[in-house]
């Protein structure tokens, strides 16, 4: 028989606001659906007072727990973390901010109940991004769909995964996790329900342009080899480059009509520096990403835990 508990896994960075507002509407949604549950948020390395929060909850609700980075390890850790942590048969992920609608756990809680191990959240609008997030959103999906040969378009973090799926996707041994591709790989019976992000309730987005980027290309370094592929192609566009001048400068020297000046020796040479120290980079961030890896340090590093601080007794941080 599936064990009914449903864990909901809240990673939170600096959503001291949105704590408690969170936990009420889930509470609310819950309790109408006649739900089981659990919610476990994880403060990423928090500054102001959003573990507090979720200890004071804690403190009123057993149903809450809560684990608290020594820094901001980032998101991937803080959802590996919570996940670890689950009691439930199964766990759905969603953000702090409730830009993902508790009310679709409802439906994804039903889905798993006929069956299905993974129910994947589509967006259906990205709510109030801006457009340059939203074409930059989109880009980066089209291309990590075209790196991994899995279909990421509006793909989001919100989503249910069976235990047995959680487990295999902890049993993983990498450090540069990248949560969506992952839980598409490792396959399972698995469906789709469509949403709408919707506006945050309090404070504002901790994803500047910078970060997103960041994010994006350590997920595309840690999971697709096609960007070394990439400079396989143009090492041999450029060696075709190369051989289709030489053959001109040949054909020109012998007809009596040698090239004149640096231009062409110029331009050849900015052409192919560029390429190289693209392709230098490149191979650079997989050797970063090779790195991280062999040191075997841990995901991340749990200070506090709601649940050792109340058997100790200990109510403050």
């Amino acid at each position: 028989m599936k064990n009914p508990l449903l864990s909901i896994v809240i990673p939170a960075f600096n959503e001291e606001e949105n704590v408690c507002n969170t936990a009420a509407v889930v509470q609310k949604v819950m309790t109408d659906a006649n739900i089981p549950y659990e919610m476990i948020f994880v403060s990423d390395g928090s500054k102001d007072g959003t573990f507090s929060k979720v200890l004071e909850l804690a403190q009123k609700d057993h149903r809450i727990r809560g684990l608290e980075f020594s820094r901001n390890f980032g998101k991937e850790s803080a959802i590996f973390a919570g996940l670890s942590a689950i009691r439930g048969g199964c766990a759905v992920v969603m953000d702090c901010d409730l830009q993902h609608p508790p009310k679709a756990i409802v439906e994804m809680y039903r889905r798993w109940q006929q069956g299905y191990e993974i129910v994947e959240g589509v967006k259906n609008t990205r709510g109030n991004e801006s457009v340059f997030h939203k074409i930059f959103a989109k880009g980066f999906y089209k291309l990590m769909t075209a790196m991994t040969g899995l279909d990421m378009e509006n793909s989001s973090d919100f989503k249910l995964l069976s235990a047995n799926v959680v487990q295999v996707l902890l049993d993983m041994p990498e450090r540069k996790t990248f949560f969506r591709a992952m839980s598409f790989w490792v396959g399972f019976n698995s469906c789709q329900i469509r949403y709408d992000v919707a506006d945050r309730a309090f404070g504002t987005t901790k994803w500047s342009f910078f970060k997103l980027a960041r994010y994006a290309v350590s997920n595309m370094v840690s999971f697709s080899t096609k960007p070394l592929t990439f400079v396989s192609y143009m090492g041999g566009l450029s060696m075709l480059a190369g051989f289709v001048v030489a053959v001109q400068t040949f054909v020109r020297w012998a007809s009596g009509k040698s090239l004149e000046g640096f231009t062409t020796v110029i331009l050849l040479l900015l052409l192919l520096g560029g390429g190289i120290l693209m392709g230098l980079g490149i191979i650079g961030g997989y050797i970063s990403a090779i790195y991280q890896e062999v040191k075997q340090r841990p995901r991340y590093v749990v200070r506090l835990d709601t649940d050792k601080l109340l058997k100790q007794g200990n109510y403050h941080d």
